[in-house]
């Protein structure tokens, strides 16, 4: 499970390492070329347009419109993540008891380990990779999204409130930072794996990361990663609080 954790944490910093890395400063339009471009970058950076052009030329304000449309999206994977983390940490203390059980590390006994850590899961419908995979159908379109904000060149030019969203802010990185840490103290609240030390490397690795990030990036970055990291807290109550309370009154009738 830990180790899970620490590799789904490297594969969405290398994911974002890279696609910072491609062409991030090479402006996106109707000529850019390439499969990335022509089917992900820009067809988002165009929508990013056209709400900008209905809110006359409110780049900002399009930007925070599309970042909820596409989370909205998003929603049936992020429940189907959020159900199947939770129906992990359920049975974290029968893992723990697996284990210990089978604590030697021959081959014989970890094979053991593996059989019944398997009849487990199948005994309560739990898929450990099912967590995994809603997490990499979700980065093309978020890095695309990423892409269009950073490649459209009007966005540049733009205000929204009280900043310009092609400079940074020194405000904007402190509200990232802060929506990133509520929405992962939500997910860990009240599951068993809230003392994990990996876990709460995670609680302050995140918030940091996009906190240094957003200082660096233009503001309508940051704008993007406010406006969805917010919506990302509200979502993980909502979807939270049902299973939560199923939880409770499923152990208090035992």
């Amino acid at each position: 499970m830990r180790k899970k954790y620490i590799l789904i944490l490297s594969l969405i910093g290398l994911v974002l390492l890279l696609s910072g890395c491609t062409e991030i400063n090479t402006p996106i339009d109707s000529e850019s070329t390439g499969f990335w471009n022509s089917y992900f970058v820009y067809p988002m950076s165009w929508v990013i347009t056209y709400f900008a052009d209905l809110f006359n030329s409110s780049y900002g304000l399009a930007i925070v419109v599309v970042t909820l449309l596409v989370r909205i999206v998003l929603v049936p994977l992020n429940v189907k993540q959020i159900k199947s983390s939770q129906g992990m940490q359920e049975i974290q203390p029968e893992i723990k008891k697996l284990q210990e059980k089978y604590s030697s590390k021959d081959a014989a006994t970890q094979e053991k380990l593996q059989k019944e850590t398997m009849a487990l899961f199948q005994e309560h419908g739990v898929n450990p990779l099912a967590g995994c995979l809603p997490i990499f159908v979700q980065m093309p379109v978020l890095i695309a999204m990423y892409h269009a904000i950073m490649r459209t060149e009007a966005i540049k030019s733009g205000s929204f409130l009280w900043f310009e969203l092609g400079s940074t802010d020194p405000i904007l990185p402190l509200i990232a930072g802060a929506a990133t840490f509520a929405q992962q103290k939500i997910m860990m609240s009240g599951s068993p794996t809230g003392d994990n030390p990996q876990m709460k490397v995670m609680l302050y690795l995140m918030p940091i990361m996009i906190t240094v990030f957003a200082f660096f990036f233009p503001a309508a970055l940051a704008l993007y990663w406010v406006v969805g990291n917010g919506f990302m807290v509200i979502q993980t109550i909502f979807i939270r609080k049902p299973m939560m309370k199923k939880a409770d009154t499923g152990g208090d009738s035992k």
